[in-house]
């Protein structure tokens, strides 16, 4: 399967648990990597399956890297019904009034759009034990096997 996988970060951590994604999917499927900041909705368009990993930066709000493609979104309203899109971000319960949003914000604005999300958006709580690569790759292995059946 032809799997993108795109990253927002504010500090890397999105993209670090972005690499070890590709990682782990590459032995079993044709996957690529990319930087929200160098990617344009119509990019979305091009794989079977677009994982995106998302965090929340200040008070709930969308990592810098990730805000010219929200605004993208925003502004030029693509057409994304024939996109496929799970969606798993990084936050800290410790601000729970925020906790998570980057990624929600994110998700509702692809939905608004018509892309389809295949799954709930899981959100790694960085006050955990748990690793972040340990939850999103069974995650994402699960989806995929869903999609196969």
């Amino acid at each position: 399967m032809k799997i993108a996988i795109f990253f927002g970060t504010e500090t890397g951590n999105a993209e670090m648990l972005a690499e070890d994604i590709a990682t782990g999917l590459e032995a079993e499927h044709e996957t690529s990597l990319a930087d929200l900041a160098d990617s344009s909705p119509e990019d979305l368009k091009v794989a079977e399956l677009n994982v995106i990993v998302c965090s929340s930066y200040g008070e709930g709000e969308l990592p810098a890297s990730a805000k010219p493609f929200a605004a993208q979104l925003a502004d030029s309203q693509p057409d994304l019904s024939d996109v496929r899109f799970a969606i798993f971000g990084l936050g800290d319960s410790e601000y729970a009034e925020t906790y998570g949003f980057g990624s929600m914000k994110l998700a509702e604005l692809l939905v608004a759009r018509g892309a389809r999300a295949l799954d709930e958006r899981p959100v790694h709580d960085a006050a955990s034990a748990d690793l972040p690569e340990d939850v999103a790759l069974p995650w994402v292995t699960a989806i995929i096997d869903g999609l196969a059946t």
